[in-house]
């Protein structure tokens, strides 16, 4: 009898377990069979229909074959709409300065530029053939004119756009009053820098001071190579580095040479230092030649005229340098590249050039011809499309007046 039971219960659990192995085989197949009804109706079926690729694999549980599913992880790449694009994108240079200094610095009061024909006398203050009104020095509003090609469609052949933009911000950038300081004072046995010819200053001892009978002084020095000479005080400069607080756009100034300790060369103030020229003062010299130069090379001279244009010999020089202290501080400059191609005034005659380097309101250009490098003011007259802006301008200026 007790055989004949555990045989029985035996049986019994036998059954049992195969009832339970049936069910948990059954639930597996229900499982996978919603896992692939899932992944057919996947809402992005679209994307990943390209992309997921599930790998069916034998596997053996039990001695029973089953079909599981297996599904590999993958990157779905998928494109940002234009505005996303755009905001990642990092900042242009002309973002990072304020709308007063953007587009060139755009303070613009004038912007001109020339027809595409740069050998018509006829000239274009715009795009549209008309004339660019004057507008206040306060207004931002106006983009400023892209710079046109010429016909050739070469990108070396387009012409500039000339602009008056605000040169600086601050008032020691931009002053080109006389600071009312005392004047310092000259005496005998002072050191000078004297003038000897036009264009060439030496060092000097001051041997006497005269009074002349009209009350001017005049002094006589001994220059250090050799010769003495009468010289009026417009004519020497102060040997020692000027202060800053003494330094003013206008000012008459004697330059020392970077290539040569020993020359010296007289000019006019033309920039004081800022962030737009690289905290260096622009000068230039008497025959015209813009220099970019520190302070240590700066002298003043000891006792300007009223105008100290009025110690520049008469010509186009002088012409232009009155009309750059009246613009002062919206001078008018022209817009160049490196490769640009324009004509520039040598020996007299205007010859083709190229521009090679652009130095704040300096560009270096090589003359074709006899390949003559030659650094000029971006503003200087000797630049064909500047010195026919000027004359237009000058035209219509004396045409307000008689009117």
């Amino acid at each position: 009898m007790e055989l004949d039971e555990m045989q029985t219960r035996m049986l019994e659990l036998q059954e049992f377990g195969e009832s339970v192995e049936k069910r948990r085989k059954m639930q597996y197949e229900k499982d996978d069979d919603d896992n692939n009804e899932n992944t057919s109706e996947s809402p992005c079926e679209s994307v990943l229909s390209t992309n997921e690729t599930p790998s069916k694999m034998t596997q053996v549980d039990d001695g029973c074959d089953s079909l599981r599913e297996k599904k590999k992880a993958v990157v779905v790449l998928m494109r940002l709409p234009e505005y996303k694009i755009s905001a990642l994108r990092p900042p242009t240079p002309q973002q990072f300065y304020s709308e007063d200094e953007s587009q060139s610095s755009s303070d613009s009061d004038l912007q001109w530029e020339p027809e595409d024909d740069s050998s018509d006398s006829d000239l274009l203050a715009s795009n549209n053939g008309q004339k660019t009104v004057k507008s206040s020095k306060n207004d931002k509003t106006r983009p400023p004119t892209p710079p046109t090609c010429s016909n050739n469609n070469n990108n070396n052949e387009s012409n500039p756009i000339i602009e008056s933009s605000a040169f600086g911000h601050c008032s020691h950038e931009t002053t080109k009053i006389r600071p009312n300081l005392p004047e310092e004072e000259v005496k005998v046995d002072m050191m000078v820098l004297a003038r000897k010819k036009p264009l060439r200053w030496q060092r000097a001892k001051i041997v006497e001071i005269v009074t002349k009978e009209d009350g001017r002084f005049k002094y006589k020095v001994s220059f250090e190579e050799k010769g003495n000479r009468l010289v009026s005080g417009h004519h020497i400069a102060f040997d020692n580095t000027p202060k800053l607080e003494q330094l003013y756009v206008g000012a008459r100034v004697v330059v020392r040479c970077q290539e040569n300790k020993f020359r010296f060369r007289s000019g006019i103030l033309a920039e004081l230092p800022s962030r737009k020229n690289r905290l260096r003062f622009l000068v230039f010299i008497d025959d015209h030649t813009p220099v970019y130069v520190g302070l240590p090379l700066l002298h003043l001279v000891c006792r300007p005229l009223t105008d100290a244009l009025d110690d520049i010999p008469d010509g186009p020089h002088k012409f232009f340098m009155k009309q750059y202290i009246k613009d002062w501080p919206y001078p008018h400059l022209t817009q160049y590249r490196a490769g640009q191609r324009l004509n520039a005034e040598l020996n007299g005659v205007q010859q083709r050039c190229e521009v090679q380097v652009v130095d704040c309101s300096i560009i270096q250009v090589v003359f074709q011809g006899d390949q003559h490098k030659e650094r000029i003011h971006r503003g200087s007259i000797r630049l064909e499309h500047m010195a026919r802006f000027l004359e237009l301008k000058s035209g219509e200026e004396h045409k307000e007046d008689s009117e």
